[in-house]
């Protein structure tokens, strides 16, 4: 999964309760945020789960309330927002469908100036991986107001995931200075990270970090700081980052996925195997089922893995029913365990027609070379590598497609860039990128 699976994201929530500001971008991380040519984008950014119990009081107090007076279209539409972020919490899309109803009933009861619903709709759709839609519903909002700093952010996010990366810079620039806050230095964080300016990606998360008001947005921010260390390859640092935000909040999950990659990258498999464990039995989001039943493949466990991977499709069904798409994530996983390659490949291809990303480009690359489709898969791995991201997993790819064509300069200089940045990037891969690095005269 990507950190449009992974990172990515904040609290959905907290976008439709958080003031404005007035600081400038430009006076605290550095540069105009609006002309960086050229790159960045992941996933949308994941929002970080909250304590799911004042979450349920939350929901159950509006419900309570629109019961009471079902004519109140603010608090279905602060329903709807809570709905959508219960489910990430809990990992449980049956609450999208809820959502979406009491969003409607609040645009039926108010559809002309609907500014809390039309930013739910938008934040639905692009928890369903519709970034077209969620873009069309940002663009209605704005229209409403277009002073605010949710509906830039939420505009934004959406052409990420479309791969509209200057328009999205854009509005995260009009974004920043109307608000500068944990959320909107985040998504400035992203932007920076997407175009491989770690300095300034780590500078602006830090400046989130020093804007969290309550202790687990400071536990959100922690974590973030650690992921863009363990993406540098930095263990250590990212460790500290992790017990750090598990300090400032123990009810906050992410950590205990990057201490089972800190365990894993220190060669403590068993260790690993038993954060993820725990964390799966809380959390169960498919990108740490995966992890666990990688960890048991390369633990020389197959028929543990096994059982987790078939609890990856099941959750995939589970999304799909619930009306997220889930292309880009089956497609990959797919592609790494070379499971209906076909399927994935025709999964790939379709979501490509949709958006653009970097993220699905080395989708569809990775999904063709394992198809056997070399030269295809080529063009799709540069593409995905175009705004200069800084991501071994992108460069492992190119290089293995690389390798596939015989060009074997290439694939070792990308073996080689995906090692440097980090030698640990995939509990599937590290292992396989180092030996293949070997197979072609390289040394680290």
């Amino acid at each position: 999964m990507t950190r449009v699976a992974k990172v990515v994201a904040i609290s959905v929530l907290s976008l439709a309760m958080l003031g404005a500001g007035a600081v400038g971008l430009s006076r605290v991380v550095g540069g105009p945020m609006g002309p960086i040519e050229g790159n960045r984008t992941p996933p949308t950014m994941q929002s970080h789960p909250v304590i799911a119990g004042a979450l349920g009081t939350v929901i159950a107090n509006l419900q309570t309330r629109v019961r009471t007076l079902p004519t109140d279209w603010r608090s279905f539409a602060d329903l709807g927002l809570a709905y959508v972020q219960q489910a990430r919490v809990t990992a449980d899309p049956s609450y999208y469908p809820k959502a979406e109803g009491v969003l409607q009933r609040s645009l039926a009861l108010n559809g002309a100036a609907n500014f809390d619903a039309m930013t739910g709709m938008a934040a639905l759709a692009a928890a369903r991986h519709d970034f077209s839609g969620a873009l069309a519903w940002g663009d209605r909002a704005k229209e409403v107001n277009p002073y605010s700093a949710n509906v830039h952010a939420v505009i934004g996010d959406a052409l990420v995931e479309l791969g509209r990366y200057q328009q999205a810079f854009a509005e995260f620039g009009k974004m920043i200075d109307l608000r500068p806050d944990l959320s909107t230095y985040a998504r400035v964080s992203y932007a920076w990270e997407l175009q491989g300016n770690l300095p300034n990606a780590e500078r602006a998360m830090r400046l989130a970090l020093e804007s969290a008001g309550t202790s687990s947005d400071s536990a959100w921010a922690s974590y973030q700081l650690g992921e863009l260390e363990w993406n540098q390859g930095n263990v250590a640092q990212a460790e500290g980052y992790y017990r750090r935000a598990l300090a400032a909040d123990p009810t906050y999950l992410p950590p205990h996925a990057g201490l089972g990659k800190v365990a894993q990258a220190k060669g403590r498999t068993a260790a690993a195997i038993r954060q993820y464990s725990r964390l799966v039995e809380r959390y169960p989001l498919p990108e740490y089922v995966i992890a666990l039943g990688d960890l048991y493949t390369v633990a020389g466990r197959p028929d543990l893995a096994a059982r987790q991977y078939a609890l990856v499709h099941a959750e995939e069904r589970l999304l799909q029913a619930n009306g997220v798409n889930v292309d880009l994530e089956i497609a990959l996983f797919d592609a790494d365990h070379r499971v209906d390659v076909a399927d994935g490949l025709a999964r790939a291809r379709a979501d490509w027609v949709r958006r653009q990303s970097v993220h699905v480009a080395d989708a569809l690359g990775w999904t063709l070379y394992a198809s056997g489709r070399f030269d295809e898969a080529l063009r799709y791995a540069n593409r995905a590598l175009e705004l200069g991201t800084r991501s071994a997993l992108f460069h492992f790819h190119r290089a293995m497609i690389e390798r596939a064509l015989g060009r074997v300069g290439a694939a070792r200089r990308d073996l080689s860039t995906a090692l440097d940045i980090n030698p640990h990037f995939s509990i599937l891969w590290s292992q396989r990128a180092a030996r293949a690095l070997s197979s072609l005269g390289g040394a680290r």
